[in-house]
């Protein structure tokens, strides 16, 4: 009986158990980006129930971090600690929101143009295009204003209407590299609907693609709102960390040293933001073999 020694290089790259069984890369980015996304879905998700109203007025004007208040208190004597507790509800719930709808709409128009072709594919293309020339950020500040009130969910739908082009066009790239592959055309042969290839056929493939669109779509959801917010153009329909900058700048917080008023909701946005990171950076080592075996 012969056994078969793999070379060292060869040994190291060929992926355990664990990795096949999970589909990712052994990686402690991959660990450490989920441990704080998941701290902080926690809080978004238990933080409201605890907290006190962010509205009441628990001490003084501008007071610092004390036992009746642990983060300190705003121009108007309200709790920041409260106030982060909810933020972090909303500008979870606005990231995600715009993640998941942005890559709903980019696969749906990635996979249908790419596979299909022809005029549809020229009319999609046409139609993401446009969306990429039109100057985000004036759309947003108008289309805000028009809806003051509506809601995070409604901000969330904003955003995500100007955030699908660009992976949809990344996604149709990636279709049209797949639709002729043998096993496409062995399905394609033997009958089945187009529908159903594009389901069965593509998107098992497009798994490590459409995972890093949804992690980008969340951190550029965050990143817009709070950066609309801290403008003075979210809206003002919600507490979230942009809003809280706002009212912080507003509150002259910088000038008055109160660095419990604004240092917390921007070391959140920091936070959040390098845990998706690192979670995209190992999407990208799951994808790209190099970087995996680099990785390890």
């Amino acid at each position: 009986m012969t056994t078969t020694v793999l070379p060292v290089d060869e040994a190291q790259a060929r992926p355990t158990k664990r990795d096949r069984i999970l589909g990712l890369p052994k990686s402690g980015k991959l660990i450490i980006g989920l441990s704080i996304v998941g701290f902080f879905a926690v809080v978004a998700i238990v933080g409201p129930m605890v907290a006190g109203d962010p509205e009441a007025m628990v001490g003084g004007r501008v007071e610092p971090p004390s036992a009746a208040a642990w983060l300190g208190t705003t121009d108007t004597g309200q709790s920041v600690l409260d106030q982060l507790l909810y933020a972090t509800r909303d500008s979870m719930l606005i990231g995600f929101s715009v993640g998941l709808l942005a890559t709903a709409v980019s696969l749906a128009f990635g996979v249908t143009s790419g596979y299909v072709g022809g005029w549809l594919d020229e009319a999609l293309s046409l139609l993401s295009n446009v969306a990429l020339v039109i100057p985000a950020i004036p759309l947003l500040i108008l289309i805000a204003d028009y809806v003051d009130g509506g809601g995070p969910l409604m901000i969330a739908l904003i955003i995500a209407a100007i955030s699908w082009a660009g992976p949809a066009r990344v996604i149709r790239s990636q279709t049209m590299s797949l639709r002729n592959r043998e096993y496409v055309d062995a399905a394609r042969v033997s009958g089945e609907p187009g529908w159903r290839i594009m389901i069965v056929q593509i998107l098992p493939n497009l798994v490590p693609l459409i995972a890093s669109g949804l992690v980008w779509g969340v951190i550029g959801g965050v990143l817009t709102e709070s950066g609309l917010s801290a403008l003075g153009v979210g809206g003002g329909y919600a507490t979230t960390w942009g809003s809280m900058l706002y009212f912080a700048q507003n509150g002259y917080a910088l000038s008055l040293g109160a660095w419990w008023w604004f240092v917390p909701p921007g070391m959140c946005i920091a936070v959040l933001g390098t845990g998706l990171s690192l979670i995209n950076f190992s999407i990208d080592e799951l994808m790209n073999p190099r970087l995996r075996k680099a990785a390890s």
